[in-house]
């Protein structure tokens, strides 16, 4: 068969000259955005490289990072960083630190440190940890080395829940759902909270296992927001402050004087206490999601932790990272109505108060956040979050 006549359009000078300008500045302003998202993102990783030889100096013989009270609730929280940035599994590394923590892995499934006081706390970071390596592995060399060790760590943090099975808690108690750090420090609160659901989120669980649906009536009844959810007594000793946003602890000191941080909502809780609700399945009809939201868009910021100042301000940075990057956001609207992208955002403030040998330090100390290792390990986990998506 012979080709057909391939029929041409005519088209007038005028229109063609349209045409050319319409296809020419839309070609000019894809490759100008091109540009700057190519631009913003070698930044980005110019400020990781940095990150990560500075991270390479202060790693100890023994593969982890050292910090004035453990090594390897940090340790977990750095590999993260570096996998998440982009480091290689097969850098010498990041195969030391694993190692760490394989070898830390303890009979009862934990990995902690002997005779700490962290067991959940840091064998949650670990799962974290191992959950990324794994992906990493199994992408580069076909395999997933850490999926026994997983399967025993879920096991054991799965039993440290405040729940019926485990310690005979009633769903009337306050700690009901939560969960702390360890053997002795067994009072429940949302920054462990948010660290038990990440681990098991990055174990494979879904919204709707009982786990994650307990962890839920916890994380409800630490929302200042009355509702069917939270009858708390703390609701009614907070009547001005009832604005949606997230504390510490469900029973707390009026005075915030006290390790259960007071009455007043704050950054880094409520978007932790957001993204513990959309683990579970809430959407944005939900009033407490909604609550949540508000409280964010009245209180957006890159420079403090909202309610907190420069107190928490990197943990802030990266539980902020994660939360807007679960929900699929680029854009942040304000209820002024101005709308930023927190990428931009956040990496750009990160990236001007990086330090001149690649570390991040908070000047305030409360929370660790003077320990460079663990600080640039936060730091590492946000910027990662605002790497463009290949």
């Amino acid at each position: 068969m012979g080709l057909k006549e391939i029929p041409t359009v005519s088209i007038p000078l005028e229109r063609s000259d349209s045409m050319k300008k319409i296809i020419t500045f839309t070609l000019c302003f894809v490759f100008i955005v091109t540009l700057a998202v190519a631009q913003d993102a070698a930044k980005i990783q110019q400020s990781i490289d940095k990150a990560a030889a500075y991270l390479r100096t202060t790693q100890s013989g023994t593969g982890g990072w050292v910090t004035q009270r453990t090594t390897i609730g940090p340790t977990t929280i750095i590999l993260a960083g570096l996998m998440g940035a982009g480091v290689d599994i097969d850098d010498p590394m990041i195969v030391k630190g694993l190692k760490l923590i394989e070898t830390s892995t303890r009979e009862d499934g934990g990995v902690y440190t002997p005779d700490g006081f962290l067991q959940n706390y840091e064998t949650c970071c670990a799962v974290m940890c191992l959950a990324k390596a794994n992906e990493a592995f199994k992408n580069k060399h076909g395999k997933e080395p850490y999926k026994d060790l997983l399967v025993k760590a879920d096991k054991f943090i799965r039993k440290q829940q405040h729940t019926e099975e485990n310690n005979s808690t009633k769903p009337d108690d306050p700690n009901y759902g939560g969960i702390g750090y360890g053997e002795m420090i067994r009072r429940p609160d949302m920054s462990n909270m948010q660290f038990f659901l990440d681990a098991l989120k990055a174990n494979g669980a879904k919204a709707d296992d009982p786990a994650i649906q307990k962890a839920l009536v916890f994380v409800s009844r630490c929302q200042n927001l009355e509702s069917e959810h939270n009858k708390m007594p703390f609701i009614s000793q907070n009547a001005g402050g009832l604005d949606g946003g997230f504390i510490y602890y469900n029973q707390p000191d009026s005075e915030g004087e006290k390790p259960t941080e007071g009455l007043r909502s704050y950054g880094g809780m409520t978007y932790a206490g957001l993204k513990s609700m959309i683990y579970a399945g809430l959407t944005q009809e939900d009033k407490r999601v909604k609550a949540a939201l508000n409280w964010i868009a009245k209180n957006y910021s890159v420079t403090e932790n909202p309610g907190r100042g420069i107190d928490g301000l990197f943990y802030y940075y990266q539980t902020m990272a994660k939360t807007l990057d679960l929900q699929k956001k680029t854009i942040v609207e304000d209820s002024e109505g101005n709308k930023h992208n927190w990428q931009d955002d956040l990496s750009e403030r990160l990236i001007s108060v990086q330090k001149e040998n690649g570390s991040w330090v908070n000047d305030n100390s409360r929370y660790m956040e003077d320990d460079a290792n663990l600080v640039t390990g936060y730091a590492l986990l946000a910027l990662a979050l605002c790497l463009p998506q290949k």
